[in-house]
Order: C-alpha cells, then structure tokens, then sequence
C-alpha cells in the first residue's frame, strides 16, 4: 500500500474548538447502490473516471498512477479514539501535515472530520508536489479511515474532496457475502468454514465449533491474495522462508522441509516447520503454502498443536490444493 496507516492508541488530544466549528452539511440523496464499493468494504466512492478499483489494497488507483484513495475500516466505538488522537502533531510523524481540519456530516447523518495537507517530506526539506486528504467516518455501526493522495497535475482538489465527501455506507455484508468477494475461490473445504474476512484479499477459517479460537483449541487456516511483482524463481525459497518467520505470534522455527513444485500450470512453495506458539507455549505445526501468480501471489499458512499434524496437514492441503483464482 502506498501510504502508510496511521496507527491506533495515539496520544490522545482534544480538538481546538475553532476547528469544530461550523460543520459543514453534505447531501445525502444518493443512494449507496449508485456508488462503487471495493469488495467487502461497506464504503462506497464516486470515483472520476480515471480511478478504478485497486488491486493492490482495498480503494482505488488513477490508471497510470498519481492519485489513490485507500480505506481502512474499524469497529463502531474506534471513532471517539481516533477523533481525540488525530492532532497535527501526530499525523505528522504518520505522513500528513496538516493544513486544514473540518467537521463534515456525511451519508446518512453520520459524523466526520475532514484534513486537508501535502505529505510529511521524508528528508524534513521543502514539501512535495502533491496533496493529501484524510477522512475519519464516525457512523452507527462501522468507523472509517480513508486516506486520498494526488499529484497536483493528476486529479483536481474538488475531484479528490468530492469523492471522500461523497462516501456511501451500506449495511454490513454477511460472511458468505464477503467470501464471495475475495479475489480467489475454495472450491474444498476439508471441513473447515470462514470465520472472519479481511480487507477484501484474506479468510481466516477453522475446523470445530468455536469462532473465537484460543490457545490452538482449533487448527487455524489463514489464507490471503497480495498483489506486487512477480518474485523471481530463484528467490521464493528465500522469500517463502521470510515470509514464515515474520509471524510475530511464533517462535524457534525448524523448518522441516521447503521445497518448490508445479501443479496444474502453476509454480508454488511449501513449507512445513515446527515452532511454539508464543501465546500458549505449545509446540505446533506450520504449513505455508505460497502459490505464485504474474501480479502477485497467494499465501496459505496453517497452524495446529503437534498432536493433531497428522490429521490436519492432509486437510490443509486439501484445501491449498483447491485455490483458484476468480
């Protein structure tokens, strides 16, 4: 993603009054099936017609590059939070100075607050040719983040405004709903179900009754579309066992075995370890499975107590095996 999110329990700052002041009323008569939504996202944009939906993070991107607009989405109860820590001291050192800041009412009576900035210059010198535009959406059910940049000769400061102003919110989507939308298909389950889906490209599925999974009571499955540059042949192996080890939640890997292998017309990774999980301390077993796509790649990763590697790593393959792109 080309900028970067800004992050939550900053220090916390109340708002200058002025800056209250005077919020400015948007209409709200269109409705949210005229908007375009990306995928599983309940914030839809009218975007000019030089932005289309980005591949690469859930927004979108101007054909040929220079302006973007990416949203992030947050519990309901996160906008009070956001709307005490985002001061001009602290969206500075995430990447927005700050110039301007107005209440807005958006779709359907829900509050906002609108900043208006270039870029935090990252050598501290002179201010880049481009503008910036953050937008925090403080509705009944759901809290945004949308983030907007432009170079000052791609798209105009009315366009940009116009289309974080003009946010449309829908109901939330139901799991089958958000399933359907991501950018691969499962076409075995292996008796494991979706639990939770995430920013449009990733599932988290488990195998048992529980959706809340602690302490490895049940195997886990994590699988997730990234798209970028083709990773080079040679280096998927380093990739792949990089990837492994920034899990934060693991620790003291062994890996087992690493190997490459085609199928289908189709090159991937596989990797099967040993490591602790650092939350319960128990030994389990990871099986990361990378699947390389021309834009991109797919990545699978698997998780169960030692225990249970005999019977789960078959069924996580399964599951690998049966990934298709849409």
């Amino acid at each position: 993603m080309p900028l970067r999110l800004f992050s939550r329990g900053l220090a916390a700052a109340l708002l200058a009054a002025a800056l209250l002041a005077g919020a400015v009323s948007l209409p709200s008569s269109a409705r949210a099936e005229d908007a375009v939504f990306p995928p599983s996202s309940r914030f839809g944009f009218k975007p000019p017609s030089s932005m289309v939906l980005s591949k690469r993070f859930t927004g979108f991107e101007r054909t040929g590059g220079g302006a973007m607009l990416s949203v992030v989405e947050l519990p309901a109860g996160a906008y009070p939070e956001l709307k005490q820590s985002f001061t001009d001291e602290n969206l500075k050192t995430q990447g927005l100075v700050v110039q301007s800041r107005e209440p807005v009412t958006l779709d359907g009576g829900a509050e906002g607050v609108l900043f208006t900035g270039e870029p935090t210059p990252a050598d501290g010198k002179g201010m880049p040719a481009a503008r910036k535009w953050l937008l925090i959406v403080g509705a009944k059910e759901v809290t945004g983040i949308i983030i907007a940049q432009a170079a000052v000769e791609a798209e105009t400061d009315e366009t940009m405004r116009g289309m974080l102003t003009g946010v449309r919110i829908r109901g939330a989507l139901s799991l089958d709903d958000q399933v359907a939308a991501l950018p691969f298909r499962i076409d075995e389950f292996a008796g494991f179900r979706p639990v939770r889906a995430l920013a449009g490209n990733s599932v988290l599925l488990t195998l048992g009754p529980r959706d809340q999974v602690s302490n490895l009571e049940q195997p886990i499955l994590v699988i997730a579309q990234a798209v970028q540059q083709a990773t080079p042949q040679e280096q998927r192996d380093g990739f792949a066992r990089a990837s492994l080890y920034a899990n934060q939640t693991m620790k003291d890997f062994v890996v087992e075995r690493s190997q490459s292998y085609r199928q289908n017309g189709v090159d991937w990774h596989e990797i099967v370890a040993r490591a602790t999980d650092i939350p319960s301390g128990q030994p389990v077993v990871v099986s990361q499975t990378i699947r390389f796509n021309p834009d991109g790649y797919i990545r699978a990763v698997g998780v169960t107590r030692a225990d249970q590697r005999e019977q789960m790593l078959p069924l996580f393959r399964q599951v690998v095996d049966s990934l298709q792109l849409r």
